[in-house]
């Protein structure tokens, strides 16, 4: 039985959605280009992104709550 090359498979490009080839082909894995891989990062530094929190909102005559460095209650 003779072995199948194996072929590698491309993923879309998480900014542009083209293919990506695969990281030993492509070094701005897993973007399909540098630019690509600029705008992602363009992305997270002006907040575009944002990681969810479960921090309650406050209300506006609140203000947040601050732990005692020093521990004393």
């Amino acid at each position: 039985m003779m072995s199948r090359p194996v072929s590698a498979t491309t993923t879309p490009c998480p900014s542009c959605r083209r293919p990506a080839p695969p990281r030993p082909e492509n070094p701005e894995f897993p973007f399909c280009s540098a630019r690509c891989r600029a705008v992602d990062l363009g992305r997270w530094l002006t907040e575009a992104y944002r990681i969810p929190t479960t921090a309650p909102e406050l209300e506006e005559d609140e203000a947040p709550v601050v732990p005692d460095p020093d521990g004393d209650g």
